[in-house]
């Protein structure tokens, strides 16, 4: 292909539509199709980043394989394509304008008044264009963050228009994600919005050349032909985007409303064959037909927000389906984790999985949890902080070392099993410098991680600035908690295990990050069937009674 196509999803009427969702759904139709595709986000605030920004404010915050600190919205792109993503995947105003001033301190702007527009605007312009340089890819799919008239998108949305000029139509198109909301008193679905929406993006002087309309119930002919005059697309390109039941359905939903053939058409793209679905939907048949069901107890601490734990959630769904299990996830604040209270909120538990989180509100509860799983022999996962957490009851409770813990949370700690990296020590800028991205993991002969991974060296992504103490490691490991993970490198502990347990693991990494539909993640996929066999067992054995 001679030219990088590109695609522009923008957002109207209100939030959280699913413009990362619609996006990522069409990149697996085009990728179905033998079109090499990748998704970028563009988000309208300014931080540089979202590895600073709280949970509560910004759900998780998703790491790549290179270490950038993302939108979310780049797990699902990489859950859909199972394709990673990378640094130039995910900008956000705070970076477009960190870079402007950083080139005007460096007088590359030969003594010019710096302005959004052409300043801002070229920024934004080559940062959307730097996926498409090399042909890589034959399409960039670019979601738009934030809602048209929003004040902080205009510079993204005046980047687009000069963009769509200068590649001219063939080589770039919007798609316009809108509400058609239903009225109960009136009985209607309203189109009102949607053209208010369509309107606002033509004052800023984009076309929508396809209209994505997310509604609760059917649009009729007449209500997509009204859309169509009055929002100036072919009723061809108003797409229907109906409420699902799960978001795996959505790349479907799309084929049969047409987006693909649309998006190719107004692309000048050869439409020659159907999309390879067929691995796709094998994973969706298991995954709405399960042949079991279990309930995994996730203990977080930001529980409240579901959109915090999106990875870990997403990874249970694909380890289910490969499991032909439904996997029920009940969601449990380790702040009310007592010892009053834990027979009751995990005893009926099938898996313990404690989630990872930074800060001490809350950590005590998720070491009660911890030592109950380990204690009645429940199926445990600990990820990043969860590792933690394990290694701190171990050490309290096996160990009997008083008040040990982590520096993190009681600084003068007398047993410090788990403590500040050293190469962290010096650091006081708290953006982007914890050890993140992609580490090497060489696992021991004969542990459950080996077995799970079926390989003696991994590659996960990390996100974290405390770490296991290997100043412990000989207690630890004489009393029954193992070592079996370590990094070649800097001999880290990566992964804990204790083999008198059924099933208990915990990692210093997030192999949430890297679960797709394609490739659920193995130690998801373990647990998963730990936990089954552990259902199995609890239910034969009151039976038996």
């Amino acid at each position: 292909m001679a030219e990088t196509k590109y695609i522009f999803v923008t957002g109207g009427v209100s939030s959280s539509l699913g413009k990362g969702i619609i996006a990522a759904s069409l990149a697996k139709l085009l990728q179905a199709r033998g079109y090499k595709t990748t998704i970028q986000k563009l988000d309208p605030y300014i931080n540089v980043d979202p590895g600073t920004l709280n949970p509560y404010e910004h759900g998780e915050c998703y790491v790549t394989e290179d270490g950038a600190e993302t939108d979310l919205d780049l797990g699902h792109y990489e859950r859909f394509l199972n394709v990673n993503t990378s640094q130039a995947n995910n900008v956000t105003t705070g970076r477009i304008y960190q870079s402007v001033i950083e080139k005007e301190r460096r007088g590359e702007f030969l003594g010019k008044t710096v302005q959004v527009v052409p300043h801002i605007t070229n920024e934004i312009k080559e940062r959307i264009q730097l996926l498409g340089k090399n042909h890589e890819y034959d399409i960039v799919i670019t979601e738009i963050g934030g809602t048209v008239g929003d004040i902080e998108s205009l510079p993204y949305i005046e980047a687009v228009r000069q963009l769509k000029w200068e590649l001219g139509d063939d080589n770039a198109l919007v798609i316009h994600l809108t509400l058609v909301p239903f009225l109960s008193a009136a009985g209607e679905l309203k189109t009102k919005p949607t053209q208010h929406s369509v309107k606002t993006l033509m004052e800023s002087g984009i076309k929508a050349d396809i209209l994505v309309c997310r509604t609760e119930h059917e649009l009729s002919d007449d209500i997509r032909r009204k859309l169509a005059l009055f929002c100036n697309v072919k009723q061809e390109a108003v797409i229907q985007s109906i409420d699902a039941s799960t978001i795996y359905d959505v790349p479907n939903m799309m084929l049969e409303e047409g987006l693909d053939t649309v998006t190719l058409k107004k692309l000048a793209l050869p439409d020659d064959s159907s999309p390879n679905l067929t691995q796709w939907n094998e994973f969706l048949k298991r995954h709405k037909n399960p042949k079991h069901e279990v309930t995994i107890g996730l203990i977080g601490k930001y529980v409240e927000l579901q959109d915090s734990y999106k990875s870990i959630l997403e990874a249970f769904i694909h380890a289910g389906a490969a499991n032909e299990v439904k996997v029920n996830i009940e969601s449990i604040h380790s702040e009310f984790i007592n010892d009053t209270t834990i027979k009751n909120k995990i005893s009926h538990l099938d898996g313990v999985l404690v989630a990872p989180g930074f800060g001490e509100r809350g950590v005590e509860g998720k070491i009660d949890a911890v030592r109950f799983a380990r204690e009645q022999k429940i199926p445990f996962l600990g990820i990043c902080l969860g590792m933690q957490m394990a290694v701190i009851e171990f050490a309290r409770n096996v160990l009997k070392l008083k008040n040990a813990n982590s520096t993190e949370m009681d600084a003068s700690t007398p047993h410090p099993v788990i403590d500040l990296m050293e190469e962290q020590k010096e650091i006081t800028h708290l953006g982007g410098t914890m050890r993140l991205g992609s580490w090497k993991c060489e696992l021991k002969e004969g542990s459950i991680a080996e077995e799970v991974y079926g390989n003696k060296t991994i590659s996960e992504r990390h996100r974290h600035r405390y770490e296991y103490n290997n100043k412990y490691a000989e207690q630890l490991e004489s009393q029954g908690m193992l070592s079996t993970g370590i990094n070649p490198d800097t001999k880290l502990v990566e992964i804990v295990e204790v083999p008198e347990h059924p099933w208990f693991v915990g990692v210093q990494y997030h192999p949430e990050y890297k679960s797709t539909v394609a490739s659920p993640h193995p130690l998801f996929v373990a647990f998963v069937k730990a936990a089954k066999e552990y259902s199995k067992q609890q239910k034969n054995a009151t039976l038996a009674q």
